[in-house]
């Protein structure tokens, strides 16, 4: 009875794991999986060994990546690598690797690239990755800069809150 039991057991959940893998793939998470692939040739890291965050502050925001692992100083370097060079890309008004990751223009980076003299970025780094500040006093930069990174968190389904809250 024990190996019946055992056995029924099995072929359930083999057969649930089966049901499971023979779901069509929907057309979101085949966007999301590009997302991923193009980002990770993008940035330089696998997203597979970092997390993405995206914050919304009253100021601006900000954009966090931070290695999974402690251990692991080569994602953390090549996160604070790939920080530096888009750091300097939006300061210049250049969004053209958004673009190539989500395989369209955010929205919100048109705005950001007119008013990039009205933006503020401020590159940190933390103990396993780096932070990008995003800030400006110009309400349109605002609006551009939280359009953005709503985008951001949808698109790379971080689960973080769209809310706008207290600068830090």
């Amino acid at each position: 009875m024990k190996i019946f039991i055992a056995s029924l057991l099995f072929v359930c959940s083999a057969t649930g794991a089966v049901r499971q893998a023979n779901q069509p793939v929907s057309a979101q998470d085949t966007r999301h999986q590009g997302v991923n692939d193009r980002g990770d040739k993008a940035m330089g890291f696998s997203h597979e060994k970092a997390t993405h965050h995206f914050s919304l502050y009253s100021d601006g925001g900000a954009i966090e990546v931070n290695a999974n692992e402690a251990k692991d100083t080569e994602t953390r370097d090549q996160i604070r690598s790939h920080f530096g060079h888009i750091a300097k890309m939006f300061a210049d008004g250049d969004f053209n690797m958004p673009m190539l990751i989500h395989a369209h223009n955010p929205p919100g980076a048109k705005a950001m690239s007119r008013l990039k003299l009205q933006i503020h970025f401020t590159l940190e780094e933390t103990p396993n990755g780096s932070r990008l500040r995003i800030t400006s006093a110009n309400a349109e930069a605002l609006r551009g800069i939280h359009e953005f990174l709503r985008f951001q968190i949808k698109d790379h389904q971080t689960g973080d809150s769209m809310a706008i809250t207290k600068t830090p």
